[in-house]
């Protein structure tokens, strides 16, 4: 691939010549820069805009960092940046991590060596100390609250729809309720913030036996109700991460003649709607397109969201 310096040696002119040329700036005669931009047409010289954008202290790249994206909480939060990342003139990365830390932290060095101009961390493996003392390099984004590190954010506040749900749960009766949430680790924001609220309304913690991880879809949910009806045959209601996934909890009960249980989803899907399913609507697209804002920024911000809790 021909360099600059090969324009330069075949033209006869100098190097910094050519970068005007190649940069449509001033100073260069007629006879030079016609005689450089045939050598260029020559050569099929194409310049490395990411090189030449570095060159200017400019980088039009931002990475967001997305553990996997079959959740309507990735969908619906990538769908709000992409909207905003739309007319900015800048291009949005995705950089999936299975939140492997490894994976995350190579990320960092990337936005350290000038790669992106800013992260976005939907969700993360990473401690967010780590987080924090990469924003020397760069604006970084997470999607829930930094609490006391020192990291732009933008999230959902939503333990009071968290806690509107289960007094829904508990007005109507209910006894034993499966969680099938996301994430199977126990430090989970998420995963922390619905059993807080569990046990603020039950004055106990819930049944580990009845929680379910790993939730992501209409299968999942289907087969975790296959799975939890076979250790309580008499569960009849669940509290879900997603309506398709209630959905699939749903057909399970269907599929097997069983009595339909009494269910709450979240995300504000589609499925809801027609199945006229409790929900919780996070505002994720909103969300997204904060987010992007914010990694545009040069300064810290913080922004919440009011997650609401949305009856049939």
């Amino acid at each position: 691939m021909p360099t600059i310096r090969d324009i330069a040696r075949k033209s006869g002119y100098s190097v910094s010549t050519v970068s005007r040329v190649l940069n449509h700036q001033k100073y260069v005669s007629e006879p030079a820069k016609t005689a450089i931009e045939a050598v260029i047409k020559q050569l099929d010289y194409v310049p490395n805009s990411l090189a030449r954008d570095l060159s200017f202290g400019q980088n039009k790249n931002i990475g967001v960092v997305l553990p996997h994206n079959d959740h309507p909480y990735f969908n619906q939060l990538l769908n709000g940046i992409m909207d905003a990342a739309f007319s900015s003139g800048y291009h949005v990365v995705l950089l999936p991590s299975e939140y492997n830390q490894a994976v995350e932290l190579d990320y960092l060095e990337q936005l350290k060596r000038k790669n992106f101009t800013a992260l976005i961390f939907t969700s993360h493996g990473i401690a967010l100390s780590v987080l924090a003392e990469y924003t020397r390099y760069g604006q970084i984004v997470c999607c829930e609250d930094p609490g006391t590190h020192h990291i732009s954010a933008v999230y959902s506040h939503r333990e009071p729809a968290y806690l509107a749900a289960f007094k829904y749960l508990k007005a109507h009766k209910a006894q034993q309720i499966g969680l099938l949430l996301s994430r199977n680790l126990a430090q989970s924001p998420t995963w922390i913030a619905v059993t807080n609220a569990y046990q603020q309304v039950f004055n106990c913690q819930p049944d580990s036996e009845l929680m379910v991880g790993g939730m992501r879809s209409f299968e999942d949910g289907y087969r975790a109700a296959e799975q939890l009806v076979e250790k309580q045959p008499t569960l009849a209601c669940y509290f879900t991460n997603g309506d398709d996934i209630a959905a699939g909890v749903r057909q399970y009960h269907l599929d097997h003649q069983l009595p339909t249980p009494l269910l709450i989803g979240q995300e504000k899907q589609l499925s809801s709607f027609l199945l006229q399913l409790p929900t919780i609507d996070h505002h994720f697209f909103t969300l997204g397109q904060k987010a992007f804002e914010v990694a545009l920024s040069n300064h810290h911000q913080v922004c919440r969201f009011e997650s609401e809790f949305i009856l049939p």
